[in-house]
């Protein structure tokens, strides 16, 4: 610190280039905090803290492939199992095609394994007393400024009704909030009757999507996933039974690995930082030869040059990347808020800071490395005579 107005004045010796490479540095910090944001959005639904007494059962093959109603009594009967619901797909648009809605039609006690759905007991029974009832999420609610009472007209882009109109005609008659642990994404779904649906609907009849088994304990549940698939093996609809934490990872994994592609992408992005600031930083120790052999005539030491070389360098990286992860750090509830909840990237985390202030570290001390070795080497007989 003794030396840094030494650090920041040779660090802005050239004004342009130095801020054309702090632009790219933004821009690498701010690419690497919002796609971590994406990252933790597909994990965060894998970590949460609800859910662990839930197993999943869905088709072995695909979550496509539906399952026979009948299942569920026989899952019930499976030792360990608590209660069983299930659900089913509806695929539903609001207005416009852009306008998705994450619906599913659900079992009448669907609600009771989900107890991070809190409803009123007075919406509650709204919802178990009326055929075309609705429950939805807050978000949702704000986003298209849905109150109980309305009646919302939602197309369904997978299944007609019997006359073969798309467009369902429902009343909504709760709108829940979420208890501690919540999953993220549960706060837009949109909650109508399976029994409704069944009925209603052109195609599928007595069929459902999954099941959602909640156990007695979470610590049976490998033996009860094996029971409850044990149930349809070899049969026309064998099933896969896994908890919720790795349902949600599996289903996030269909869409490609996203650490993976994160690592990737930003592996390319810093890779290039790296060829860019280091070419920076050696141009500008070549052009402060004689500026370096002054410091060393008037007692600076070899070490102490080395050292101001290097921290000019650190402290170019540290610059940039806290004010690029400060971008993201506000862009990423910006884009949240403007998808109107289609997108929910988390604000940078104190994870992703202290990575990213390590990473710039890292950074600053290797492309700083050779140039500064340069400098602590100089001679000053040859830098003064310009050799």
């Amino acid at each position: 610190m003794k030396y840094f107005h030494l650090v920041w004045a040779a660090l802005f010796r050239r004004k342009t280039r130095t801020f054309l490479t702090l632009v790219s540095i933004i821009t690498a910090f701010l690419l690497f905090g919002m796609l971590d944001a994406v990252r933790t959005t597909f994990d965060s639904g894998s970590k949460s803290i609800a859910g662990v007494d839930r197993l999943i059962t869905s088709s072995r093959y695909s979550i496509i492939q539906s399952l026979p109603q009948a299942l569920q009594a026989r899952i019930a009967t499976v030792p360990g199992v608590r209660d069983v619901a299930y659900a089913n797909w509806f695929g539903g648009i609001y207005q416009d095609p852009k306008n998705f809605v994450f619906s599913y039609a659900v079992s009448p006690n669907y609600l009771d394994v989900y107890p991070e759905i809190e409803l009123s007991p007075e919406q509650r029974k709204a919802f178990d007393d009326t055929r075309t009832g609705v429950v939805i999420g807050p978000l949702l609610a704000k986003k298209y400024g849905w109150k109980v009472g309305d009646k919302i007209p939602l197309q369904s882009t997978i299944f007609p009704q019997k006359n073969g109109d798309k467009t369902w005609q429902f009343d909504i008659v709760g709108i829940y909030s979420l208890g501690k642990g919540a999953a993220n994404g549960m706060d837009q779904l949109f909650l109508l009757h399976w029994k409704y649906f069944d009925e209603a609907n052109l195609y599928a009849r007595h069929e459902v999507g999954w099941y959602i088994d909640r156990l007695a304990s979470p610590d049976d549940a490998d033996r009860v996933a094996k029971a409850i698939d044990a149930i349809s093996a070899n049969s026309d609809h064998e099933t896969k039974s896994q908890t919720e934490q790795a349902f949600s990872a599996s289903f996030a994994k269909q869409l490609g690995d996203i650490g993976l592609i994160v690592t990737a992408i930003m592996g390319a992005v810093f890779f290039t930082l790296l060829l860019l600031t280091g070419n920076t930083m050696a141009q500008a120790v070549r052009e402060r030869t004689s500026e370096l052999a002054v410091l060393k005539t008037i007692g600076f030491s070899s070490r102490g040059v080395l050292g101001m070389v290097l921290a000019e360098s650190v402290l170019l990286l540290v610059f940039g990347g806290v004010i690029g992860l400060g971008i993201a750090s506000v862009l990423a509830p910006a884009v949240s808020k403007g998808s109107g909840g289609m997108v929910n990237l988390p604000p940078v985390g104190a994870g992703s800071w202290a990575l990213g202030v390590g990473l710039m570290v890292l950074i600053g001390l290797v492309v700083g490395a050779l140039p500064s070795l340069r400098a602590m080497r100089l001679n000053i007989v040859d830098a003064l005579a310009g050799r």
